[in-house]
């Protein structure tokens, strides 16, 4: 969690904050997790 919170740009506590339960992580916030984690989003038309 420490290396994905840093790889993200963010504090180790705003993460396990964002990730909680009760967290509501902006969508730049699941963005940044998302390429730390190596994983990418494709939006296309329905």
């Amino acid at each position: 969690m420490t290396q994905v919170a840093q790889d993200a740009g963010l504090s180790r506590e705003s993460l396990y904050r964002a990730l909680s339960a009760d967290g509501s992580p902006s969508f730049a916030t699941v963005l940044k997790v998302a390429r730390a984690l190596g994983v990418r989003f494709h939006a296309e038309p329905a």
